[in-house]
């Protein structure tokens, strides 16, 4: 695994999967803001369909929150900061790893942000005590995942603290912004500081399981290797049944267990057929 020295406050290249999640989400913020200008009352309320809120999500079958409400930005401070953040640390991670892997960690952050809210409304109204819904919306839940990885993989990696003429390592940085999330916990803000450590704990568990090739391609490979392995099976029972059926013809073949044919006279190369 490679490492990083000093980094100075630059931003890294505009290139594949970090190019397309910062365009995505732009795309998305003036589609919503044209749509603000053209039908206001409409916009607000697909703004709202948009976003995800657990009761929605659980009770009325709004199964596509989970992933569109990190295209939704409210305002354009928001938008800015998040997609600046998104362009730095996945276009750093970018540097080092496969566009894919960058998707994968992103898409599976993006999800434990959402899962982390459903886990703490669910928990809420089973221990009996009330948690105030906080519609979600942007792609922090991500960036935390992306930050984690970084401090994960890169931990000794400076970063110069702007607009502060001095610099702090990657660890350190993720480990302040954990203790303000967690901090955040004690608030009015529960539901959205426990989903960004949903997200922040998806990314940690995305750098230490998945492959380094990326999440589809390891799911890729696992169907293959099932596929291959359901092949196999059917080769060995067909054996099966051709060994039985020789064998009521007087003759008898046997196969590995691979399904493949053995040859029984050692002086005779040839194979029965």
């Amino acid at each position: 695994m490679p490492r990083y020295g000093s980094t100075p406050f630059a931003f890294p290249e505009f290139h594949g999967a970090t190019r397309r999640l910062v365009l995505w989400n732009l795309g998305a913020y003036f589609a919503l803001l044209l749509g603000r200008l053209a039908l206001p009352g409409q916009a607000f309320v697909w703004s709202q369909a948009l976003q995800f809120l657990p009761s929605m999500f659980l009770l009325q079958g709004a199964w596509w929150q989970p992933l569109t409400y990190s295209f939704i930005h409210l305002t354009m401070m928001s938008a800015l900061f998040d997609l600046l953040s998104l362009w730095f640390v996945a276009g750093f991670l970018e540097n080092a790893h496969s566009a894919r892997w960058v998707m994968g960690l992103y898409g599976l952050s993006v999800l434990g942000t959402a899962a982390g809210a459903t886990a703490i409304y669910v928990c809420s109204h089973s221990l009996g005590f009330a948690v105030t819904q906080v519609p979600l919306s942007g792609c922090v839940g991500g960036v935390f995942g992306l930050l984690v990885a970084i401090g994960a993989l890169y931990g000794d990696t400076q970063f110069m603290l702007f607009p502060l003429p001095m610099g702090i390592k990657a660890r350190y940085l993720v480990a302040i912004y954990a203790l303000i999330t967690i901090a955040m916990l004690f608030g009015e803000e529960k539901m959205y500081a426990f989903a960004q450590l949903g997200g922040a704990l998806a990314g940690l568990l995305y750098v230490r399981l998945a492959p380094r090739g990326g999440l589809t391609l390891g799911l890729s490979e696992r169907w293959y290797a099932l596929r291959n392995r359901y092949y196999r099976w059917k080769r060995r029972r067909a054996a099966r049944k051709f060994e039985v059926y020789m064998r009521k013809q007087g003759r008898t073949v046997r196969f590995d267990g691979q399904g493949r044919q053995l040859d029984d006279d050692a002086n005779d190369k040839k194979r029965w057929n």
